[in-house]
């Protein structure tokens, strides 16, 4: 923001509320993504405010406002600034705000356990053992811990974690303590997959395991599975940890990984028990196995392993074969397996136009019925962004009839949203010649932008891809560009690229030229 007080920040509210009721692009944008979620005749001016204040990275206006009181805005915004950074891993960013701030954190207990300050954790339980457990935000200490990704930028501070971790143990932390992500779940994040899969802190992950934390938490083996290394999962299998029910097989079949696929069969692991059931509170990602092969495009090796281990060939998943899945997919290596081994190789009308697509055939004349579509195939160029060199199937697809603007699965994204966290500025900018909706904002709260600039820091293949180039073409086609956006951009890259934009074109940054 350009004005951090409050009254800057009251006329940014006030401004926002009649360019939204003037129907403007940047404000509707805007109330989508930090608004309340009510019908636009329904906002007031306190909805406003509180959008302002979740972009500055507040909870509500009213806690905003406790903050600034208590210490100015720039600094209360510095420190919510330096608390998401900790959390999100954007080194660059904390030592920014600790550099700027070199006291920011000092009293934060929360924060002096996510910096690994031994001496100033220890002092501080000398004076209130209490603080071990008291709830600092929405987590206590032992989370704020697990969760800090501070390890990575500080491998030198690895004997500090573990004592602060022993010192908060010694007064009364539970290794086996949780969080509830979104209110009204009732599904709590464990200190273990904060180290496993949020934080990939294998020494700490292995200090929980040893004090006794649960390794069946029902989230930390299945996100062992996306390290790219097989610490975590070996640590969880050794500790006991079940697989039944997980769906850590089928997710290890996303990165095509052999070698997690054959621990987990060895350690009971079962081809034909997918759980439909939520993994970490959200609906799984995976489907049955051979269905799973055929979508993630799995080679003649991880087809042998699933059939082997008993997958079953005539299983239906949304009203579809597995070898339909396959043809449909393009994916050879499992149909040619199902033929071998008597499955039903029918095809319905809809599934052999989708199968000739993926085989490079066109279809002249021929259209398909969005509607008659099985479930399966509803969400089919989302599923094929990520795979390589699959635009000119794209193509034949939406040129067949199926809806290539048409939000879906749990998170309500959009193939255009997807080309954008993939960092395919070539699949991305055929999706903008379609003219898909640029406002639309996805079911984590993401606007286009957001999401490619997400991707930039977290999409697995983020090395290989071109973020920058999609943000570019998102650009410019006119999308706005918060200042919040690019203060909490953690990709040096990309925020120097966002700055260098914001300063070239000022019109364009939401919040007017820094």
């Amino acid at each position: 923001m350009d004005d951090l007080s409050l009254n800057g920040l009251r006329f940014a509210a006030k401004r926002m509320q009649r360019a939204h009721r003037a129907g403007e692009a940047w404000a509707v944008e805007r109330l989508k993504q930090y608004g309340p979620g009510k019908p636009a005749e329904a906002l007031v001016r306190a909805d406003f405010l509180h959008a302002v204040a979740r972009e500055a990275g507040f909870e509500s206006w009213p806690r905003l406002k406790l903050a600034a009181e208590a210490m100015g805005m720039d600094r209360a915004a510095a420190l919510q600034g330096l608390k998401q950074a900790l959390f999100r891993g954007q080194t660059a960013r904390v030592e920014a705000l600790l550099a700027r701030f070199p006291d920011l954190a000092d009293g934060v207990f929360g924060l002096e356990c996510a910096l690994y300050r031994r001496g100033a954790v220890e002092a501080a339980l000398a004076r209130e053992p209490g603080l071990a457990v008291a709830k600092l935000g929405p987590r206590t200490p032992i989370l704020h811990l697990a969760f800090s990704r501070w390890i990575h930028a500080r491998p030198g501070l690895e004997a500090d974690m573990l004592a602060v971790a022993e010192l908060l143990l010694a007064h009364g932390a539970d290794v086996n303590d949780g969080y509830v992500e979104a209110p009204g779940s009732g599904h709590a994040l464990s200190a273990l997959y904060g180290a496993i899969g949020h934080a990939d802190n294998m020494v700490l992950a292995q200090w929980l395991l040893d004090k006794g934390a649960d390794p069946d938490d029902g989230e930390s083996l299945y996100h062992s599975t996306e390290l790219g290394h097989h610490r975590a999962l070996r640590m969880l299998l050794e500790a006991g940890a079940e697989p039944k029910g997980t769906n850590a097989l089928f997710r290890a079949m996303d990165f095509h990984d052999h070698a997690a696929v054959e621990m987990l069969l060895a350690h009971g692991a079962r081809a034909e028990e997918f759980s439909p059931d939520e993994v970490g509170g959200e609906a799984p990602s995976v489907i049955p196995a051979l269905h799973q092969a055929a979508r993630r495009m799995s080679d003649a090796r991880m087809v042998g392993l699933l059939l082997e281990a008993g997958a079953g060939t005539a299983r239906r998943w949304m009203g579809v074969t597995a070898y339909a899945m396959a043809r449909v997919y393009g994916n050879r290596a499992l149909a040619r397996a199902l033929e071998a081994r008597g499955a039903d190789t029918g095809l319905s009308r809809e599934e052999g136009l989708l199968a000739a697509a993926a085989e490079g055939r066109e279809s002249p004349g021929q259209f398909i019925d969005p509607e008659k579509l099985p479930g399966a195939f509803r969400g089919l160029l989302r599923e094929l962004v990520h795979l390589p060199d699959r635009l000119e199937h794209m193509r034949r697809l939406v040129a067949l009839g199926v809806p290539y603007d048409e939000p879906g699965g749990p998170e309500r994204i959009t193939p255009t949203h997807v080309a954008g966290w993939e960092g395919k500025p070539e699949v991305l900018a055929w999706f903008l010649s379609l003219r898909p909706d640029l406002g639309f904002v996805n079911g984590f709260g993401g606007t286009l932008l957001s999401t490619i600039l997400h991707g930039a820091e977290k999409n697995p293949a983020r090395a290989e891809r071109d973020h920058i180039g999609c943000a570019r073409l998102a650009l410019e086609q006119g999308v706005a560009l918060p200042r919040a956006v690019i203060e909490g951009c953690g990709h040096e890259d990309m925020a120097a690229f966002l700055r260098a934009w914001a300063e070239a074109r000022p019109g364009q940054v939401a919040d007017g030229p820094a």
